[in-house]
């Protein structure tokens, strides 16, 4: 496995000097962290034995939500969390897709466009829900920015993981929809798409930005049945916290290219791109958030306040969200003399160098002393 922290010290200084100019201070942020992740010049911890007493120094972890050596527990501990929020319906993922012409818009604007994106999501399917004959009610839903294809082009999208289902906060009633023709069904995804559409073009008309000269008519909203939402969820929280590009399809690093595997959407198969080392920091950095941007979020009854509703629902409806017995454990420590497992008794200790430590990286790009 190639690790992103060997990349970026093999092609940081040709990726600076070729997108510099694009580069923003969230970027530089993300490179430093990374590429000292786990390494010599990363905070250190202090581990001990529970047997013999023996210490040991275990370097930290960079802990950047975009690093894809980090983060593996909090996605974990991500999926726990809305798995228990499970109610008795059947789950649908919606897709909402942002038009090629708006991603110019969307890289010079995003914490905004990334806003109103969330935002205009969420208010078309309660829309859609509340004018709905069997559910007339607010529902619930799980969002996730995704701003990345699986080639690691800037693309994007929000994914929404809804139940079937909408609560009645008038008549405190709780409504679940069941198809009755053949397949399963939740809203038109014709019309969905032209209500997002319009939704959005007024949105960010009002926050004053400048539409695009041409723009399609016809935008795309995917919606499909996923059972009980627990695969969809697994995907969503897959790169929540882990960046857009597991190490381990770091396939090769030499010659100047980077070489990156992918699963083509269509075929299903694994497929290999090469690009050279800059470009792929580049790929990997784009789709860096702006600082304090929430990727995931969740609205109406599956929002973090309504913990009391879910446990009444559970209660009422004489639903046990299903255990999910694959989480795994961290894993411990283990003594290099007698094998028993270490305690970290301190941590955020500075590193030792033999020479000179290494100078931090600025957003000018020069080393500062």
């Amino acid at each position: 496995m190639i690790r992103l922290a060997t990349v970026i010290g093999t092609f940081e200084a040709d990726f600076l000097a070729q997108y510099r100019d694009r580069v923003r201070p969230e970027h530089y942020r993300a490179l430093g962290a990374m590429k000292h992740c786990r390494t010599q010049a990363s905070l250190k911890m202090q581990a001990q034995c529970t047997e013999c007493a023996h210490q040991k120094l275990v370097p930290h972890s960079c802990g950047h939500r975009h690093c894809p050596h980090c983060q593996h527990h909090e996605s974990q501990q991500w999926l726990e969390r809305q798995l228990k929020k499970q109610v008795p319906a059947e789950y649908f993922l919606l897709t909402f897709t942002l038009p090629a012409e708006f991603r110019a818009l969307t890289w010079a604007h995003q914490s905004v466009v990334y806003e109103l994106l969330m935002r205009c999501c969420w208010e078309t399917v309660r829309t859609f829900s509340q004018n709905d004959q069997q559910l007339q009610g607010t529902p619930g839903a799980i969002a996730v920015l995704h701003t990345n294809t699986r080639q690691l082009e800037f693309h994007p999208h929000v994914h929404l993981v809804m139940p079937a289902a909408a609560v009645d906060g008038k008549r405190r009633q709780w409504r679940t929809k069941r198809s009755k023709a053949k397949g399963n069904y939740l809203f038109n995804h014709k019309a969905l798409a032209k209500v997002f559409r319009a939704k959005l073009l007024a949105a960010l008309a009002a926050a004053g930005l400048t539409l695009p000269g041409r723009y399609p008519e016809k935008w795309v909203v995917d919606c499909k049945s996923v059972g009980s939402g627990e695969k969809a969820l697994i995907y969503l929280g897959r790169y929540l916290y882990r960046g857009v590009i597991a190490e381990k399809d770091i396939v090769a690093c030499d010659n100047a290219q980077v070489s990156f595997r992918y699963r083509n959407a269509k075929t299903g198969k694994m497929e290999r791109r090469t690009v050279s080392g800059a470009h792929f920091l580049w790929l990997v950095l784009q789709h860096v958030l702006p600082k304090g941007f929430r990727r995931a979020r969740n609205f109406g009854f599956l929002h973090p306040n309504c913990k009391r509703l879910i446990a009444l629902l559970h209660l009422l409806l004489k639903f046990v969200p299903p255990a999910a017995g694959w989480f795994k454990q961290r894993a411990p420590i283990l003594c290099s003399c007698c094998g028993a497992v270490m305690l970290i008794v301190k941590t955020k200790m500075p590193p030792v160098f033999p020479g000179p430590a290494p100078l931090p990286i600025t957003t000018q790009g020069a080393a500062t002393v």
